[in-house]
């Protein structure tokens, strides 16, 4: 039974916990279970946030993540905060406007500029997290792309859906 470990890591404001709730509900939507878990700190913006996913195709019996075969980070400060979590050969995906210092680890690493993506296709921040989840959807193939479409749907509220959906699609298109 294969298990997939997630932390999707950055400060508050930034859509961690937006994006690791809708790859959990995408995961379930694409017949697998997903246990889903977040923290942050006390201040609303600007303080670390954590988003944990676990995808397995039987039940999991540990809710927390141990050792992470992907880390998604948003920030500086989370990569450093996190880096240590990230399986040897893992897979790391960083946010390249935040992310300018990346350790000496052995790991597949993706940089995307999604924050500066975001601003430049629709003129704010607030869409990096779906460019993230658009690039970790590409490249792992960890999910399907309709079912992550369903969920960023079925998550954000309706007026947000399609500019959601386009970020997703974006993220996608980084990578090649």
């Amino acid at each position: 039974m294969k298990t997939t470990e997630i932390i999707i890591s950055g400060l508050g404001g930034q859509g961690v916990v937006l994006a690791g709730q809708i790859l959990g509900k995408a995961v379930v939507y694409d017949g697998k279970n997903a246990v889903q878990t977040q923290s942050y700190g006390a201040e609303a913006r600007g303080s670390a946030a954590k988003s944990e996913v676990i995808i397995s195709e039987g039940k999991t019996g540990f809710p927390v993540v141990r050792k992470c075969d992907i880390l998604v980070a948003m920030s500086q400060q989370a990569l450093d905060r996190h880096i240590s979590d990230l399986r040897e050969d893992g897979f790391l995906i960083v946010d390249s406007t935040y992310v300018t210092n990346i350790p000496e680890k052995k790991a597949r690493i993706l940089r995307i500029p999604a924050t500066e993506n975001s601003e430049k296709e629709f003129g704010a921040k607030t869409y990096a997290n779906m460019f993230v989840l658009g690039a970790l959807t590409k490249i792992t193939g960890i999910v399907a792309s309709n079912a992550m479409r369903r969920a960023i749907e079925d998550t954000v509220p309706q007026k947000y859906v399609r500019v959601n959906q386009q970020a997703y699609e974006k993220g996608a298109e980084l990578v090649q």
